[in-house]
């Protein structure tokens, strides 16, 4: 990949659709899900689409989320729920296999999966 190519994951993984794919797949795993359910809000749309559209914009997609929302402020948007290693755990199992359902070259999966990580250990915000 060059660097312009790996500016613009976006573009590569085939735009806002595919976000809005991978975010179906995780909440579909999250509805079902008896540790992270209860974390969520009783109607998970509102979530699956500002997720979506943050990480578009993560990743090289036009900044609706933040025209819309501000800064992402993950930390603080997050610092309500209680999230340890188990959430963390539970919440980046499902995300990477969502990612695994999308089948995109393996650069781009290695580094949303390293991404989902850093991420999911930033918003620990309680000991186990």
């Amino acid at each position: 990949m060059t660097d312009a190519e790996e500016e613009n994951v976006y573009e590569l993984v085939g735009g806002m659709q595919w976000f809005q794919d991978l975010c179906d797949r995780f909440y579909q795993r999250v509805a079902n899900d008896p540790l992270l359910r209860p974390l969520y809000p009783e109607d998970l749309e509102p979530s699956r689409y500002w997720l979506a559209f943050f990480l578009a914009q993560y990743w090289g997609g036009p900044s609706d989320y933040s025209t819309q929302r501000g800064h992402p402020r993950l930390r603080m948007r997050h610092m309500h729920f209680p999230i340890g290693t188990r959430e963390r755990d539970r919440w980046y199992e499902h995300m990477a296999s969502a990612l695994s359902e999308a089948q995109i070259d393996s650069e781009i999966e290695q580094r949303m999966l390293d991404y989902f990580a850093m991420a999911a250990d930033h918003l620990i915000n309680t000991a186990d």
